[in-house]
């Protein structure tokens, strides 16, 4: 559903503030166009006075406005996120006061998939630790251990959204059979649907995460499913990293209950667990969208919605949430 807005008043210096970092060029572009607060990470110092002015908030998925900010901002018509996700925001706070929330799906899409892919890939290959290997001198003393095959393994997508059916159909191309879990089976796809993660697992020699982030899928992944991968599976998360039991994959990690993980999303970031840093774990700093052109995109279209809101006219990507205003 395409939200239409009323025509609000002309932009008011303090009226569009921002919350945490945010891409420079998207930093620059805000403060030339209208001259852009920033939101104190302490609300204790937010000034009630300028909380008041507050209309309009740009935010980043990492960031988000979260209840207490929110809260703070009594005259707040609408968050502008930076990113696909957005369950820093408190999106049910939003919809009982009516204000507007949008994100930018579908432009980070093809890199979020390649970079599941690239993950599918280095840990069945191991080309990260191979890489290390020689430049650690190694090679001479004897070669690399051999490694496990990707093409024409049974690849198991939990969650099959825009970004979920871009790492299928990528897979596929590499001849894996693919598996999928949703609440509902997907019209239109060639793939099969399974009913549970516990048994999708079971039968995926990996398991890529792909579902939204946000309190219905925290901890969707636990000990169970993460076990029912077995000696030989591997789990790759591009998602959120709330949606891991993160204790419970270091626990199974040590046990040697499955074969390695390959995660770009972590429960604390920036922090990554030390007993994460394994041998049989590959490791990105949340880069999965972090290309040129995507932030590029993304910069676009989260200037896109707040312009198009601030002119009164349809915002191009709400949130779904959004259908219930």
């Amino acid at each position: 559903m395409t939200n239409i807005i009323d025509a609000p008043s002309p932009v008011a210096p303090g009226s569009v503030a921002q919350a945490g970092p945010l891409l420079d060029s998207l930093e620059r572009t805000l403060q030339d166009e209208y001259s852009v607060v920033r939101l104190p990470d302490d609300l204790s110092t937010l000034d009630p006075a300028d909380a008041a002015k507050v209309r309009a908030v740009v935010t980043s998925g990492r960031n988000g406005v979260p209840s207490a900010l929110m809260a703070a901002l009594p005259n707040l018509e609408i968050v502008t996120n930076f990113g696909v996700g957005y369950d820093t925001t408190d999106v049910a706070q939003a919809v009982a006061r009516g204000i507007q929330v949008t994100h930018t799906p579908d432009v980070l899409t093809d890199c979020v998939a390649d970079t599941a892919l690239g993950l599918m890939l280095d840990v069945f290959r191991r080309f990260g630790a191979s890489e290390r290997f020689l430049r650690e001198g190694r090679w001479e003393s004897g070669g690399f251990p051999l490694t496990r095959r990707f093409s024409g393994s049974t690849v198991g997508v939990l969650g099959l959204g825009r970004i979920g059916q871009a790492i299928a159909r990528r897979a596929a191309a590499f001849d894996a059979t693919i598996l999928y879990t949703t609440r509902r089976p997907v019209e239109e796809v060639p793939w099969e649907h399974v009913a549970s993660a516990v048994e999708l697992a079971r039968r995926s020699d990996v398991l890529v995460i792909a579902v939204p982030g946000g309190a219905a899928t925290e901890g969707l992944v636990d000990a169970e499913v993460i076990r029912a991968l077995g000696p030989e599976g591997f789990l790759v998360n591009i998602a959120r990293g709330s949606v891991v039991d993160e204790d419970a994959l270091i626990a199974v990690l040590e046990a040697g209950e499955i074969a390695g993980a390959g995660l770009d999303v972590f429960a604390h970031e920036p922090h990554v667990p030390e007993r994460l840093i394994r041998d049989d774990v590959t490791l990105l700093p949340h880069v999965g969208s972090g290309t040129h052109e995507t932030r590029r995109d993304m910069r676009d279209l989260t200037l896109a919605n707040l312009r198009a809101y601030l002119a009164g006219e349809p915002l191009p990507t709400p949130v779904p949430e959004m259908s219930a205003l």
